[in-house]
Order: structure tokens, then sequence, then C-alpha cells
């Protein structure tokens, strides 16, 4: 089919474009940018004027629950919440049932994404069987299967050596480790950040120092076996610090923060809401200070919705109690616009950080809107408002977001030059 989408402004992090101009798909992709190519004539066009296009969002991080948590979500509701907050491209953590340690299941999820469309689907496998943390999954396998990373998620590995073994395994082959560093021990219990807002609540704290501590000693296994790494949900301005001296010294490590950090803080907690229960804990204004900066200056190159949808009961139960994690990669670009809003990033570096930014990090062929690629792209009304929850389609409705207005609209997401989200 060929699509025109004319009077946009385009932004394009990846090249510096950003002008208004025409956008002409074919077959798709992107066939020209400005004037239509010779005996180009579309059949259909969308009047874009007074909207902003970029590449489709990238996220890495959004848990669709299949196989084995289905009454949390499924591969086609939360690709169809994903689109409808403007992401074209995700990757999904190895936390299933059974665990993504296998083939099998890295196919059984790329097969059903496929059937449903709505979004391009990048699979975590998991770097130890069953995530226990005690012996390596088969990678180079899963690799094969379509995994483009690997990751324990917050099932840290109790024996530095193996995980040491394990990244000097990943690093012969290449593949690039995700680590999410929290300190098992020193996290272990706790509920909320470790400070007056806790010890307020009466609920047990998890120190900054579970973070620094892993995070430590994470960089100093990537720096000894030179494995490609990532780390994911960064939570404390101490951490990041440790990132920015690692990237200074030379050490090829990328980083991204769960969106909801950028905005909310540990004082959210003051009234026992479960919805503000997520792992790690939310921490201190400092801390979101620290990470805003590291946003702003690219120490974190990637901003992540870490979508966890839950059934209404996970969350009705008392605050310690409850499951953690947010439902929010339906808003992930309204949520996004509120830091534009806010004055802490441009429009172009927002997108830049929730595009080519995470695509870079993982390797993976997205996050561009350029001549010859994938016409994967988001079409937004920056001068509208969202209200949050008026229509919701993950099957997770816990999001603190819920009934909030938010600065920005998602009209269209187009993968692959077909419209799969259209507001």
């Amino acid at each position: 089919m060929k699509l025109s989408i004319l009077g946009a402004r385009v932004i394009d992090p990846a090249s510096g474009l950003d002008q208004v101009t025409d956008i002409h798909i074919e077959a798709c992709k992107v066939v020209a940018l400005g004037a239509a190519p010779a005996g180009f004539v579309a059949v259909d066009t969308i009047d874009a004027k007074g909207l902003v296009a970029a590449p489709g969002l990238v996220d890495l991080n959004v848990a669709l629950r299949e196989p084995g948590y289905s009454r949390k979500g499924s591969i086609v509701s939360e690709t169809r919440a994903a689109a409808a907050g403007g992401v074209t491209s995700l990757c999904c953590p190895p936390k299933t049932k059974p665990v993504l340690d296998t083939s099998a299941v890295a196919e059984l999820i790329l097969d059903r994404a496929r059937e449903a469309g709505n979004t391009k689907v990048f699979p975590i496998g998991a770097l130890s069987k069953g995530l226990d943390g005690e012996q390596l999954a088969e990678l180079v396998a899963l690799r094969d299967a379509g995994c483009v990373a690997f990751g324990n998620g917050l099932e840290s590995f109790r024996n530095t050596r193996t995980l040491c073994r394990a990244l000097d395994y990943a690093a012969t082959f290449d593949l690039t480790v995700i680590f999410n560093s929290q300190d098992y021990d020193l996290a272990e219990g706790g509920l909320a950040h470790e400070g007056p807002t806790a010890s307020f609540l009466g609920l047990p704290g998890i120190p900054e120092s579970a973070e620094t501590v892993a995070l430590a000693r994470d960089l100093l296994l990537v720096e000894q076996t030179g494995v490609r790494a990532h780390f994911s949900q960064l939570t404390s301005a101490r951490g990041v610090e440790l990132i920015a001296q690692a990237q200074a010294r030379g050490l090829k490590v990328t980083a991204d923060v769960a969106l909801y950090q950028l905005i909310l803080t540990d004082e959210a907690l003051i009234d026992f809401s479960s919805l503000y229960h997520v792992q790690p804990p939310l921490r201190t204004r400092a801390d979101r200070d620290g990470l805003r900066a590291a946003v702003k200056s690219g120490v974190i190159s990637a901003i992540s919705s870490h979508h966890q949808p839950h059934e209404r009961d996970a969350k009705l139960a008392p605050f310690g109690a409850t499951e953690p994690g947010i439902s929010s990669v339906e808003l992930l670009l309204p949520l996004a616009m509120t830091l534009v809003e806010d004055g802490l990033l441009d429009l172009p570096t927002l997108v830049k950080r929730l595009s080519v930014g995470p695509a870079e990090a993982l390797r993976l062929p997205a996050g561009k809107l350029a001549v010859g690629g994938a016409a994967d792209i988001v079409l937004f009304d920056p001068a509208a408002s969202t209200v949050a929850g008026e229509t919701w389609l993950s099957k997770g409705e816990n999001c603190p977001f819920i009934g909030h207005s938010l600065p920005g609209v998602v009209r269209y997401t187009l993968v692959d030059g077909r419209i799969s989200h259209q507001a």
C-alpha cells in the first residue's frame, strides 16, 4: 500500500532532521521525505498538519505476561496498549512461566506477537536457567531463536564467580547482558526506599546501597570480562554517578530509567497506596533530580515504561502483601511529554531518549525515520491532552496516573507502514 503523511513536523534524532515535510511510504518502508518519488501515487493520505512525526518509540521493558500469567495480561492486550502509547518496538523480560530460557518459549512469544501485529517484539532471554542464578541458560540457542539480550531481572546471582563465568561466555559471543543491579541481601524484605518516609510509615526499607553496592560489583565485572552491558532501572543519583564514571573510563555501558522514576518520589507512598509499590522502589527527590540530570546529559540514554500489568486483586491487599509494578506503557508518550512541559528536555531530545537511544543500547533495528528504513512511525499532537484511563487497553489497571490530564495525544502508530493504532 502507498501512503503519504502530509505536513507533519518530522523529528528524526538519528539524522538530526527536524522540519515540516511529507513522508511517503510503500511496501512497508519510507521511500521519500519531502517530494514524492517519480510515479508515486498515494492510495491513502494522512493530513498531519500540527502533528509531530517521529520514529516509533522503542521500549526496553514491557512485561507481556504471556506465557503463564494470562490473568495479568497477554501478548495481544499489552502490545495493543503499547501501540496506543506510541510504541512500535518493545523488549519483553524473561520472567514468564515457563521462564524464557528455551528456544521454544522465545519462538512462542515471537509467533504470537506476529499474529497480533500491534508492535514488533524483541525477547530478552534468561541469563540463567529458571532465573535461579546457578546454571547458565543456552544463550547461543536463545540468540538464534530471536533473543536480543540476556538478563536475570532482580533475581540476582548469589555466587559472583558464577556470574563472572556467565559474563565471560556472553562476551565470547558478543551478546548483550542486561543488569538490574540490586544486592539481594541488602534489599531482602524491603518495600520502600530506606529513609524518613519508610520510617514514618513503618515500612521495611531498601537502602540506596542495595543498588550502588551491586552496581559497583557489576561494573567491575563488565570491565574485567569486556561484556557488552546495559544497566536497567536505575533509581539513585549515586548509581548514576557510577555509570557516568564508568563511561568516562571508556566502558561501553548504557543505561535506562523507568519513566515513573522521573516523575514520582517515595513521598507518593504517604497514603499507603499500593499503586506506588514498585521494585526497585521510588526514591527521594534528590535521586529523582539526579536521574533527570542524567537523562538530560545522555548518561542515561533510554527512557522505558517498565510496564508491569497486574490483575485487580494483586493490588487490593495491605501494602506489603501486594505485587509490585505499574501498568504504564499505554501512557508512555503522554507521560514522557511532562518532561518537556517541565522544561527538562526539548522535544527532539525526548524523542531521542525514547527511540534511537534505546534501540542503540540493545542494537535493535529500530528507532530511526529514514529513507529505505522500516515505516515505524508515531504521529502525535503535542498541543492536545490525554485523559489517562479514558480508554484503557491493557489488562492491568494498576496505574496511579489514571484520571490525570497529560500533555500530548498519540493520533497514529504505524508499524511497517500499517496503522496499528488510531486515536
